[in-house]
């Protein structure tokens, strides 16, 4: 299982990883002008047999008024990619969502450094 930007992602090619992280960064939370994936809220990617894809993700807090529309998004995004057959996203909370998982990017853009 390789690791880009601390999140395990496992399976497919690379052009294909590149391509759903693409997708995902395509996908921002409304309240914050930053992507989701540099925000830290994928934990997981998981490419199974025959481009079936898996992420597992958090959202800022459970009470996120995107709750619903932030997992939809992604799954819309990363599933118009061509190669891809079929999208499951999973959102958890645990681990809880700190701001410690953003990226530096993200820290920067949101004046945490």
């Amino acid at each position: 299982m390789e690791e880009i930007h601390n999140i395990p992602i496992s399976g497919g090619d690379d052009d294909l990883r590149e391509d759903i992280i693409r997708a995902i960064k395509e996908v921002y939370d409304p309240e914050i002008p930053v992507d989701v994936f540099e925000l830290g809220l994928i934990y997981e990617i998981n490419i199974f047999p025959v481009n079936n894809v898996h992420i597992l993700m958090t959202l800022t807090s459970p009470a996120c008024p995107s709750a619903e529309e932030i997992p939809g998004d992604i799954e819309r995004m990363v599933k118009a990619i061509e190669e891809i057959n079929d999208v499951t996203v999973e959102v958890t909370f645990d681990p809880p969502y700190t701001t410690e998982m953003m990226s530096e990017s993200a820290k920067l853009e949101l004046g945490f450094m």
